[in-house]
Protein backbone atom coordinates (compact mmCIF):
# COMPACT_ATOMS: atom_id res chain seq x y z
CA UNK A 1 0.00 0.00 0.00
CA UNK A 2 1.34 3.45 -0.85
CA UNK A 3 2.49 5.93 1.93
CA UNK A 4 0.22 8.50 2.91
CA UNK A 5 1.11 11.84 2.72
CA UNK A 6 0.73 14.33 5.38
CA UNK A 7 1.08 18.48 4.44
CA UNK A 8 2.97 20.54 7.77
CA UNK A 9 1.82 23.98 7.39
CA UNK A 10 3.88 26.31 9.89
CA UNK A 11 6.12 29.32 10.23
CA UNK A 12 8.14 27.57 12.63
CA UNK A 13 11.13 25.88 11.55
CA UNK A 14 11.50 23.64 14.49
CA UNK A 15 7.88 22.70 14.90
CA UNK A 16 7.82 21.48 11.83
CA UNK A 17 10.77 19.30 11.98
CA UNK A 18 9.90 18.24 15.29
CA UNK A 19 6.27 17.05 13.54
CA UNK A 20 8.11 15.56 10.25
CA UNK A 21 10.62 13.55 12.13
CA UNK A 22 7.70 12.18 14.52
CA UNK A 23 5.39 11.72 11.28
CA UNK A 24 8.43 9.93 9.21
CA UNK A 25 8.81 7.26 11.77
CA UNK A 26 5.94 6.45 11.73
CA UNK A 27 6.03 5.53 7.70
CA UNK A 28 4.34 8.49 6.66
CA UNK A 29 5.27 10.70 3.59
CA UNK A 30 6.01 14.64 4.34
CA UNK A 31 5.31 17.61 2.27
CA UNK A 32 5.95 21.23 4.21
CA UNK A 33 4.20 24.51 4.00
CA UNK A 34 5.58 27.59 5.43
CA UNK A 35 2.18 30.43 4.51
CA UNK A 36 -0.61 29.82 3.83
CA UNK A 37 -0.35 30.65 0.36
CA UNK A 38 1.90 27.87 -0.08
CA UNK A 39 0.19 25.00 1.43
CA UNK A 40 -2.74 25.87 -0.81
CA UNK A 41 -0.73 25.73 -4.04
CA UNK A 42 0.42 22.33 -2.60
CA UNK A 43 -2.86 20.60 -2.06
CA UNK A 44 -4.53 21.67 -4.85
CA UNK A 45 -1.29 20.14 -6.65
CA UNK A 46 -0.87 17.18 -4.48
CA UNK A 47 -3.60 16.60 -2.66
CA UNK A 48 -2.40 14.99 0.35
CA UNK A 49 -3.86 12.74 2.78
CA UNK A 50 -4.13 15.35 6.02
CA UNK A 51 -3.39 18.46 6.86
CA UNK A 52 -1.87 19.54 9.92
CA UNK A 53 -2.26 23.24 9.95
CA UNK A 54 -0.78 25.93 12.12
CA UNK A 55 -4.03 28.69 12.72
CA UNK A 56 -1.83 31.41 13.37
CA UNK A 57 0.46 32.24 10.09
CA UNK A 58 1.84 35.22 8.12
CA UNK A 59 -0.40 36.54 5.63
CA UNK A 60 -3.18 34.07 4.91
CA UNK A 61 -4.18 32.47 8.38
CA UNK A 62 -4.94 29.12 8.90
CA UNK A 63 -9.22 29.73 9.23
CA UNK A 64 -8.72 31.42 6.00
CA UNK A 65 -6.52 28.64 4.22
CA UNK A 66 -9.35 25.88 6.11
CA UNK A 67 -12.31 27.85 4.30
CA UNK A 68 -10.20 27.87 0.83
CA UNK A 69 -9.60 24.10 0.98
CA UNK A 70 -12.75 23.01 2.29
CA UNK A 71 -14.82 25.37 -0.32
CA UNK A 72 -12.57 23.80 -3.38
CA UNK A 73 -13.88 20.68 -5.03
CA UNK A 74 -10.41 18.60 -5.29
CA UNK A 75 -9.49 19.30 -1.72
CA UNK A 76 -12.69 19.59 0.17
CA UNK A 77 -12.38 16.21 1.94
CA UNK A 78 -9.14 16.80 3.36
CA UNK A 79 -8.90 16.33 6.75
CA UNK A 80 -7.26 19.13 8.67
CA UNK A 81 -5.97 18.92 12.23
CA UNK A 82 -5.31 22.25 13.25
CA UNK A 83 -3.11 23.13 15.35
CA UNK A 84 -3.89 26.69 17.54
CA UNK A 85 -2.16 28.31 20.73
CA UNK A 86 -3.73 27.17 23.91
CA UNK A 87 -6.45 29.27 25.11
CA UNK A 88 -7.84 29.71 21.60
CA UNK A 89 -10.90 28.84 21.73
CA UNK A 90 -12.86 31.22 19.42
CA UNK A 91 -10.74 29.94 16.59
CA UNK A 92 -11.22 26.25 17.36
CA UNK A 93 -14.39 26.88 17.30
CA UNK A 94 -14.24 28.53 14.04
CA UNK A 95 -12.31 26.55 12.53
CA UNK A 96 -14.33 23.03 13.40
CA UNK A 97 -17.65 25.24 11.71
CA UNK A 98 -15.09 26.03 8.42
CA UNK A 99 -14.51 21.81 8.43
CA UNK A 100 -11.59 21.23 10.26
CA UNK A 101 -11.55 17.44 11.70
CA UNK A 102 -9.64 17.92 14.74
CA UNK A 103 -7.35 20.03 16.82
CA UNK A 104 -4.38 19.79 19.06
CA UNK A 105 -2.94 22.65 21.19
CA UNK A 106 0.71 24.29 21.34
CA UNK A 107 2.61 22.90 23.31
CA UNK A 108 1.72 19.18 22.29
CA UNK A 109 2.98 15.69 22.81
CA UNK A 110 4.09 14.43 18.87
CA UNK A 111 2.98 11.13 20.54
CA UNK A 112 -0.52 12.38 21.10
CA UNK A 113 -0.49 14.27 17.52
CA UNK A 114 0.28 11.18 15.38
CA UNK A 115 -1.87 8.94 17.60
CA UNK A 116 -4.88 11.24 16.36
CA UNK A 117 -3.63 11.56 13.04
CA UNK A 118 -3.05 7.80 12.83
CA UNK A 119 -6.97 7.33 14.04
CA UNK A 120 -8.22 10.25 11.66
CA UNK A 121 -6.30 8.25 8.63
CA UNK A 122 -7.68 5.18 9.48
CA UNK A 123 -11.74 6.45 9.44
CA UNK A 124 -10.67 7.97 6.42
CA UNK A 125 -9.43 4.43 4.99
CA UNK A 126 -12.29 3.22 5.84
CA UNK A 127 -14.79 5.73 5.16
CA UNK A 128 -13.43 5.51 1.17
CA UNK A 129 -13.50 1.71 1.20
CA UNK A 130 -17.44 2.02 2.14
CA UNK A 131 -17.77 5.42 -0.49
CA UNK A 132 -16.48 4.63 -3.36
CA UNK A 133 -17.81 1.21 -3.33
CA UNK A 134 -20.85 2.52 -5.01
CA UNK A 135 -18.30 3.56 -7.78
CA UNK A 136 -20.26 5.84 -10.13
CA UNK A 137 -21.61 3.77 -13.27
CA UNK A 138 -23.56 5.28 -15.92
CA UNK A 139 -23.95 3.39 -19.19
CA UNK A 140 -20.82 2.34 -20.28
CA UNK A 141 -18.92 4.69 -18.28
CA UNK A 142 -17.29 4.15 -15.35
CA UNK A 143 -15.91 7.30 -12.68
CA UNK A 144 -14.08 6.23 -10.04
CA UNK A 145 -13.47 8.50 -7.67
CA UNK A 146 -10.99 7.05 -5.42
CA UNK A 147 -8.32 6.79 -7.88
CA UNK A 148 -9.75 9.41 -10.44
CA UNK A 149 -10.00 7.36 -13.27
CA UNK A 150 -12.84 6.95 -15.81
CA UNK A 151 -13.35 3.74 -17.95
CA UNK A 152 -15.49 3.76 -20.97
CA UNK A 153 -16.33 0.00 -21.76
CA UNK A 154 -13.46 -1.23 -19.25
CA UNK A 155 -11.10 0.77 -21.09
CA UNK A 156 -9.35 3.88 -19.35
CA UNK A 157 -9.71 7.68 -20.43
CA UNK A 158 -7.08 9.92 -20.47
CA UNK A 159 -8.80 12.94 -18.63
CA UNK A 160 -6.98 15.75 -17.33
CA UNK A 161 -7.82 16.97 -13.49
CA UNK A 162 -10.57 19.58 -14.58
CA UNK A 163 -12.03 17.22 -17.33
CA UNK A 164 -12.29 14.44 -14.64
CA UNK A 165 -13.74 17.00 -12.30
CA UNK A 166 -15.87 18.09 -14.96
CA UNK A 167 -17.25 14.91 -15.72
CA UNK A 168 -17.55 13.55 -12.02
CA UNK A 169 -19.37 16.78 -10.88
CA UNK A 170 -22.34 16.64 -13.59
CA UNK A 171 -22.75 12.75 -13.35
CA UNK A 172 -23.29 13.16 -9.53
CA UNK A 173 -25.90 15.43 -10.20
CA UNK A 174 -27.90 13.69 -12.96
CA UNK A 175 -30.35 15.38 -14.89
CA UNK A 176 -29.71 19.07 -13.06
CA UNK A 177 -28.52 22.04 -15.03
CA UNK A 178 -25.74 24.05 -14.09
CA UNK A 179 -24.35 27.03 -15.29
CA UNK A 180 -20.95 27.86 -16.35
CA UNK A 181 -20.47 30.04 -12.68
CA UNK A 182 -21.83 27.18 -10.87
CA UNK A 183 -19.22 24.69 -12.76
CA UNK A 184 -16.07 26.72 -12.05
CA UNK A 185 -17.09 26.93 -8.22
CA UNK A 186 -17.23 23.40 -7.94
CA UNK A 187 -14.62 22.32 -10.17
CA UNK A 188 -12.31 25.15 -9.22
CA UNK A 189 -13.80 26.80 -5.70
CA UNK A 190 -15.04 30.40 -5.58
CA UNK A 191 -13.31 33.33 -6.18
CA UNK A 192 -11.02 31.24 -9.38
CA UNK A 193 -10.90 33.47 -12.15
CA UNK A 194 -11.75 32.03 -15.52
CA UNK A 195 -13.92 33.00 -18.37
CA UNK A 196 -17.15 31.00 -18.73
CA UNK A 197 -15.57 30.48 -22.51
CA UNK A 198 -13.25 28.30 -20.67
CA UNK A 199 -15.95 26.11 -19.41
CA UNK A 200 -16.87 25.73 -23.03
CA UNK A 201 -13.46 24.52 -23.90
CA UNK A 202 -12.98 22.13 -21.38
CA UNK A 203 -16.49 20.43 -22.32
CA UNK A 204 -15.57 20.36 -25.77
CA UNK A 205 -12.33 18.50 -24.79
CA UNK A 206 -14.27 16.09 -22.77
CA UNK A 207 -16.73 15.35 -25.57
CA UNK A 208 -13.67 14.94 -27.34
CA UNK A 209 -12.38 12.46 -25.11
CA UNK A 210 -15.56 10.47 -24.75
CA UNK A 211 -15.59 9.78 -27.96
CA UNK A 212 -19.11 7.79 -29.13
CA UNK A 213 -20.22 8.66 -25.46
CA UNK A 214 -19.78 12.38 -25.55
CA UNK A 215 -23.69 13.54 -25.92
CA UNK A 216 -24.31 12.28 -22.44
CA UNK A 217 -22.82 15.83 -22.04
CA UNK A 218 -25.97 17.85 -22.77
CA UNK A 219 -25.90 21.63 -23.72
CA UNK A 220 -28.61 23.56 -22.27
CA UNK A 221 -28.96 26.85 -24.25
CA UNK A 222 -28.93 30.06 -22.71
CA UNK A 223 -27.96 27.95 -19.06
CA UNK A 224 -24.88 25.82 -19.36
CA UNK A 225 -24.88 21.61 -18.77
CA UNK A 226 -26.23 18.70 -17.87
CA UNK A 227 -25.45 15.18 -17.63
CA UNK A 228 -27.66 13.08 -19.66
CA UNK A 229 -30.86 11.56 -17.68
Amino acid sequence: MPKETILIVDDEEDIVELIKFNLKNEGYSILTAMTGEQAINIAKKSTPDLIVLDLMLPGMDGLEVTEFLKNFEITKDIPIVMVTAKGDEVDVVTGLELGATDYISKPFSPKVMVARIRAILKRRRKKSMNMYEKIKKEGDIIIDRARHIVFIKDKPVDLTLSEFELLAFLAEKKGWVFTRDQIVNAIHGENYTVTQRSIDVLVAGLRKKLKDQASVIETVRGVGYRFKE
